[in-house]
């Protein structure tokens, strides 16, 4: 009994068990690895609330500026180039994907 046992146990093993480890560990790691639409949606309305935040610290710092000539902002400016090249180019990929998704 004990002669088969062993034998047959590791082929279970070795045939049923460590592919069923497997595939259960693809499978979580497929599903893990995407957003779902709840967090794109989470992660475009911060990059809007970014933007309008962004734009409201260029109007106090125009004001500050307007009233105070030594002011000089500590912050990216707006009216840079290399300040601005990241951001047109998430705007770009940002249209591209609302492009391709309607």
């Amino acid at each position: 009994m004990e002669d088969t046992f062993i034998p047959l146990v590791a082929i279970l093993a070795i045939f049923v068990g460590l592919p069923w480890v497997v595939l259960h560990y693809v499978t979580r790691w497929k599903t893990a690895a995407t957003l779902t639409t709840g967090d794109e949606a989470l992660l475009d309305e911060l990059y809007q609330l970014a933007r309008r935040l962004d734009e409201r610290m260029d109007t106090v710092e125009r004001l500050v500026a307007a009233d105070n000539p030594d002011f000089r902002p500590a912050r990216v400016l707006p009216d840079r180039e290399s300040d601005n090249q990241k951001l047109r180019e998430l705007d770009r990929m940002l249209a591209e994907q609302k492009g391709t998704s309607k």
